[in-house]
């Protein structure tokens, strides 16, 4: 888009309204047609304006959501447009920062001088346009990237309930991670939860590459979702500069939440759950824009809390569908002390064979095997029940367990490669492969030799 092109898009001629009434949380405007999308500003009878954003229609007035508290608005007040479409300053400047939804940095720190924009709200690459994703990337997580390998571009769902571990491993994952650049969105997380997070879980080391948004609990709703666009926006910056990305987004529910409440706010329909149809049409526009393409790469995991760990829940289950694969947190395994807490057997990467060679296949497929079998067979185990030689898989998966264990714990300041998880899944394919042909040789050994 040319300058002159953009300069009309973002400064149009004056528009104002007038507040009519207040429905809710968001504000009915006459007399004034502003667009979807539209940011305003609302004048109030005491102290500064208050910014919204325009979310729907109803009969012949405009809805606006603020952006703030609407104490001392009043019915007459004036509202002006401020600009139609949603841009953002970006930079390489914004690394080591951390911003709010409107990329202003929040971090007591100097404000970066910032000279480039881009659209909040882009379409995702055509899908003619996507370089197939053939290339691993290391996630730094032992267990993720020997059995559930991430390639470059490709979106993964961090599924769990509250309190097993999430955050604590997307902060392992940004200090570790082979990509070049790290955007961390923080949505609807709690304020204090901010600072244990980038302190704590993130890092110097992590900091350093990343861009953190954050939009707290208490922020309007339009602010909660616009982060997620703005943390989106910035991966994309970063994607066409010739970056491999890793997006981290804790959490894509928080989103859909929040734009749930501007749904319901404007009026529509509630539907599974109370969440209303503009929830499921937005899922797939924010996820699908990230991936793969001629210039660079946004490989994503976006959180998602399962309510009461229901598999079927319906934001788990849209947005299941739509990603590249899953990640399966559990409380069983958390309660144990068991970090990180993954379910492998409910885990997949959709293009993990896509991007590994053939014994690391074979080795995923027997530590897979090893794993299930003691599964199936753990309550015999556990009480003497189960006798040896009944099942070879059993014997050898109660002769590695404490190597399978080992492989799948991992220390939060333990740092790990796919070239390092895959050597080690070979040595315990190997392990199990030898437990297997003994019994073999045993037999043979113990056969009559013929006269």
């Amino acid at each position: 888009m040319s300058l002159t092109a953009q300069l009309d898009a973002i400064m149009p001629t004056a528009l104002t309204g007038t507040v009519v009434r207040t429905l809710g949380t968001t504000v009915a405007v006459a007399g004034f047609p502003a667009p979807v999308g539209a940011t305003v500003r609302i004048a109030r009878q005491a102290g500064v304006d208050v910014e919204g954003e325009v979310v729907g229609f109803r009969d012949d007035a405009t809805l606006v959501f603020p952006f703030g508290d609407l104490s001392g608005v009043r019915h007459g007040n004036k509202v002006r447009l401020v600009r139609t479409t949603r841009y953002v300053r970006v930079g390489p400047q914004l690394l080591g920062r951390v911003v709010n939804a409107r990329v202003e940095c929040i971090d007591d720190r100097p404000q970066p001088a910032l000279t480039e924009r881009t659209a909040v709200d882009r379409s995702p690459p055509r899908p003619i346009e996507r370089p197939r994703i053939d290339q691993p990337l290391s996630t730094g997580v032992r267990a993720i990237d020997g059995l559930l390998t991430c390639g470059k571009g490709q979106r993964l769902g961090i599924f769990s309930g509250s309190g097993v571990g999430k955050s604590v491993l997307l902060g392992m994952m940004s200090r570790y991670t082979a990509a070049d650049v790290n955007v961390i969105a923080l949505i609807g997380e709690r304020g204090r939860e901010m600072n244990d997070f980038i302190e704590r879980d993130l890092g110097p080391e992590g900091l350093a590459k990343s861009v953190v948004v954050v939009a707290t609990s208490d922020e309007p709703a339009v602010i909660r979702v616009r982060a997620a666009m703005v943390a989106t926006s910035i991966a994309e910056y970063f994607r066409d500069a010739g970056k491999d990305v890793l997006l981290l987004m804790d959490s894509v529910t928080r989103v859909a939440m929040a734009q749930r409440e501007i749904g319901l706010s404007a009026g529509e329909p509630p539907t599974t759950r109370g969440y209303t149809p503009s929830v499921f049409s937005m899922l797939p526009k924010l996820l699908e824009r990230a991936g793969r393409s001629a210039l660079g790469s946004i490989t994503a995991f976006y959180s998602v809390l399962v309510e009461g760990e229901d598999e079927n829940d319906p934001i788990a289950d849209s947005v299941r569908g739509i990603l590249d694969g899953h990640v399966w947190l559990v409380r069983r395994l958390a309660s144990k002390g068991h970090f990180p807490a993954i379910d492998m057997l409910s885990s997949i990467s959709r293009l993990a064979s896509d991007i590994t060679n053939r014994s690391h296949q074979q080795a995923v497929a027997a530590f897979r095997e090893l794993v299930s079998a003691y599964r199936e067979n753990e309550d015999l185990i556990s009480i003497g029940a189960y006798r040896r030689g009944s099942n070879v898989a059993v014997d050898a998966a109660i002769d590695l367990q404490d190597v399978l264990t080992a492989f799948l714990r991992q220390q939060v300041d333990e740092r790990s490669t796919v070239e390092q998880a895959a050597a080690e899944l070979t040595k315990i394919a190997l392990a199990y492969q030898q437990r297997k042909n003994a019994p073999r040789a045993a037999a043979v050994a113990a056969a009559p030799t013929a006269p």
